[in-house]
């Protein structure tokens, strides 16, 4: 009895300790989320809901932290601790404070394996870390990676402690802008559009047991036209007798099933009656994929499917229009920057991360254009449930080449160095892997505004290749270029058709931009804008349906999707929907629905 006193006398003064160590920093506005934030228990949900096994253990909370220069050796002593997984330059992490290219990022805790996972191969796994990332465990390297914006993981189970305790180490190096990796919209010194950098480890860090044989990836395919689930399991041993068994549930209902050997993907035929995916009827089908060794179950996932088409069609009056399932859909939508004045790229909690997606949902839009970020897989399982179609950007880097937005392009394409071309395809590439499985997204976009642009056809013909199942919008806004399926225009602040493809969809891929600057919920005093501003609530409003009107008319003259501007504030930018701190919805939501639906339904029969 008085060994548990102890105990929970000891654990009391350690909780005590580590609150007084951890604390939001700086002056900033902050979300209500963040008032909710327990540090000993952050972002607890399980963090890859599109392949999901019951055991795991999330390691986020409270690291040592020190930064050193680039190159030194590792440190010995720490200068802090770091809330994990919350950018090092944001308030949630506890710290607030910015590296250079010179400098490297160094995390130290230790953890413990679980006893019952005795006999078992252990997972590390990093949702994102931005940008390189070298791992230790009890000082044997157990791998490294380069990309800000994808998961990775490693198989540590060789340099695990047999009894028990043990320490992990991981080091980042972060340029932002100084280099010409993928980045998005992170620079040294924000201003205008461009915002706070983000380094370091900001997304979920988490173990799970797994066997010897395991399920590494879902290649989950739909196919409407011929009414059956191409659900391939990437195994990481190959073995050709090895079985894998798909059944398809429609809530508790078995209602499809199917098997296959020597790596095949397994070919599931749906029944007749089968469910469609759409915006106003987001069905899920409800997944468990069994692999079998030697007549024996060795591992099991949860996954779900949709069962949905995105395609073009050229309508009766010649108009190439954008599909769902074989029918035409106007795709209204918001940009997206998925950035938070807490965390940064971080949200603060799950019902944070979702807050945005309903209520984008709630505005009556059925698209979300996600801009130059990829989001934690949460982020997409959200918009599957949700019923939001996605448009993913590649983010951009490097440096950009002359913008010819108004014609197609006739100049010299920007030529990137071996290295920045490398990282551009590898990142690409993973990108497209991870989120392929997603049934929201609906449309690739590998360019922005020729940010970082370069062998646009090669790149959009690969894009397409690699994945045929999505749309491929070449590049958002220009520079424009004959190839994939889509001319994307931009033009602030009311919508306008100045450029149109009798050959691709014509979309409207940015517009809009209304500022509103609200007292006590903005970033900075002085430097906020909008393409235009306004007063009031009702100015803002009112000059929102009026492009809304404008725009209902430029649907029938050939726009097949538009993207308003934008979600939230963002930093020194005031043109959202919402506040930055998501504390005040800026215009009347009523007025915005009722435009928002009636755009979006446009194009129904």
């Amino acid at each position: 009895m008085r060994r548990i006193i102890i105990f929970s006398f000891l654990f009391i003064l350690f909780v005590i300790e580590s609150s007084a160590q951890w604390k939001p920093v700086g002056d900033k506005i902050k979300t209500d989320w963040a008032s909710q934030l327990n540090f000993a228990n952050v972002l607890p949900e399980y963090p890859r809901p599109i392949m999901k096994r019951n055991d795991w253990k999330n390691l986020n909370g409270l690291w040592n932290y020190a930064i050193i220069n680039k190159g030194e050796h590792l440190p010995t002593k720490f200068e802090g601790q770091i809330l994990v997984p919350f950018a090092i330059e944001s308030s949630l992490s506890g710290v607030g404070k910015k590296i250079n290219e010179k400098q490297e990022l160094v995390y130290q805790r230790s953890f413990k394996v679980p006893s019952v996972w005795k006999g078992k191969q252990v997972l590390l796994h990093f949702g994102a870390v931005d940008w390189k990332t070298d791992v230790w465990v009890n000082g044997v390297k157990v791998g490294s990676h380069t990309g800000g914006f994808t998961p990775f993981s490693f198989d540590i189970t060789a340099a695990l402690s047999a009894e028990g305790n043990n320490l992990l180490l991981v080091k980042v190096w972060d340029p932002t802008d100084k280099g010409s990796q993928p980045r998005g919209k992170q620079v040294s010194n924000p201003k205008g559009i461009w915002y706070t950098p983000v380094s370091g480890i900001w997304q979920t860090v988490w173990m799970e047991p797994v066997a010897g044989k395991h399920i590494e990836n879902l290649r989950i395919t739909p196919d409407v036209d011929r009414n059956r689930l191409i659900v391939k399991a990437e195994l990481n041993l190959e073995c050709p007798s090895d079985i894998v068994e798909v059944n398809v549930y429609d809530g508790s209902q078995l209602v499809a099933t199917g098997k296959s050997i020597n790596a095949e993907g397994v070919e599931v035929f749906m029944p007749r009656n089968v469910r469609l995916w759409t915006p106003d009827s987001p069905f899920l089908y409800t997944l468990k994929v069994v692999l079998k060794s030697g007549g024996r179950v060795v591992d099991k996932v949860d996954s779900y499917a949709a069962m949905r088409k995105y395609s073009t069609r050229r309508d009766a009056d010649g108009i190439v229009r954008l599909e769902l399932n074989n029918e035409p859909l106007f795709q209204f939508g918001l940009l997206d920057q998925g950035w938070w004045p807490d965390g940064l790229y971080t949200a603060p909690t799950d019902e944070a991360l979702l807050y945005d997606v309903q209520k984008t949902k709630d505005f009556g839009f059925n698209m979300i254009r996600k801009h130059i970020k990829v989001e934690p897989a949460r982020w997409y399982t959200h918009c599957d449930r949700l019923g939001i179609i996605v448009w993913q950007d590649m983010p951009s880097g490097d440096h950009n080449p002359q913008w010819q937005s108004h014609q197609y392009f006739d100049g010299t394409e920007l030529k990137r160095s071996t290295e920045s071309e490398a990282n551009y395809r590898k990142e690409w590439k993973e990108i497209i892997d991870c989120l392929y499985s997603y049934p929201c997204i609906g449309t690739w976009v590998p360019f922005n505004e020729a940010w970082g642009q370069f062998k646009t056809v090669e790149i959009v013909e690969w894009t397409k290749l690699y994945d045929p199942t999505r749309l491929v919008n070449p590049a958002s806004g220009g520079n424009h270029y004959p190839c994939g399926d889509m001319l994307d225009l931009h033009n602030y602040p009311q919508p306008e058709i100045y450029l149109y493809d009798a050959q691709r969809a014509t979309v409207l891929g940015e517009y809009g931009g209304i500022g509103l600057v609200l007292k006590d919920h903005i970033w900075e005093p002085n430097r906020n804008w909008g393409y235009v501003q306004f007063n009031s609530s009702k100015e803002v409003t009112d000059e929102y349906v009026k492009y809304a009107d404008m725009l209902y008319q430029l649907i029938f003259k050939g726009f097949s999707a538009a993207i308003y501007t934008q979600t939230t504030d963002v930093e020194v930018e005031v043109n959202g929907l919402m506040t930055y701190d998501r504390k005040v919805i800026k215009l009347d939501e009523k007025r915005l629905k009722k435009i928002n639906m009636h755009i979006c339904n446009a194009l129904k029969k």
